[in-house]
């Protein structure tokens, strides 16, 4: 898989075809592997990202946009746990197709509503949203610089924009045990249960391309976030970053 791409605008990142294609193909066997890969501890990520949310204190009437949502695991938390309305969008149709599956196992297909929409041109009107989540998506945006912009655009005002990603752990030996995992076993792992070889080579290398904490903190800065934070869940294997769109 060619990783990177340039375009006219000087953007580099993932080409947004292929990655689309890498997550079409593991579509149905997505969920599986993330669970059984993390030992669920994906799980309780999504779960520490919606109570983040809850402590907020979210209006009953408030819409969160939930970008490159997937298999919608955040969705359905968010709405589950503090009865949301969500757009759920992702830019894959086939992973769509086993979110909308999975809502309408739960029950949620009213409340959790699907979008086939690239991030990086989302068909959202301006500051329409109180809140926009997005987990372990920005890592495969073609520029994180555009992603972080659009997502302040459809921010209301006093909006929340929440990121789940993974990052860097900050524990050196702990670190050193789980890169070797990272990119020696897991994608061995994967390739052998999906019988796909490029995403789950591909996962370990995009993660190491992508800014670690604070450096993602400084880029939400950038594009004109305010009281950006992060907190790093389970040793900074993952880190849940925030910052605000305030008024000007």
């Amino acid at each position: 898989m060619r990783e990177t791409t340039k375009n006219q605008k000087g953007d580099e990142g993932p080409d947004p075809r292929l990655v689309r294609q890498m997550f079409a193909d593991i579509a149905p066997t997505y969920d599986f592997l993330n669970h059984f890969l993390s030992l669920s501890i994906d799980q309780r990520w999504r779960r520490r990202t919606a109570s983040f949310i809850e402590s907020l204190k979210p209006h009953p009437t408030d819409v969160c946009l939930d970008l490159c949502s997937g298999t919608g695991d955040l969705s359905i938390e968010l709405h589950r746990r503090l009865n949301l309305q969500v757009i759920s969008s992702d830019f894959c149709h086939p992973m769509l197709f086993e979110s909308l599956k999975k809502l309408r196992s739960a029950g949620f297909s009213e409340a959790v509503h699907l979008a086939e929409a690239d991030a990086l041109e989302l068909p959202f009107v301006d500051e329409n949203f109180a809140f926009v989540t997005i987990a372990f998506g920005l890592r495969n945006l073609q520029s994180i610089e555009r992603g972080l912009q659009e997502m302040k655009r459809v921010l209301a005002p006093d909006g929340v924009l929440v990121i789940l990603e993974f990052s860097r752990p900050i524990v050196p030996l702990f670190r050193e045990l789980f890169g070797f995992y990272f990119r020696h076993i897991l994608p061995r792992l994967g390739t052998i249960i999906s019988g796909r070889e490029e995403p789950y080579h591909y996962l370990p290398a995009s993660v190491g391309k992508f800014p670690v904490q604070r450096e993602l903190a400084a880029l939400m800065e950038s594009a004109g976030f305010s009281d950006v934070d992060f907190r790093n869940l389970t040793a900074g294997v993952t880190a849940l970053h925030w910052g605000w769109k305030r008024h000007p």
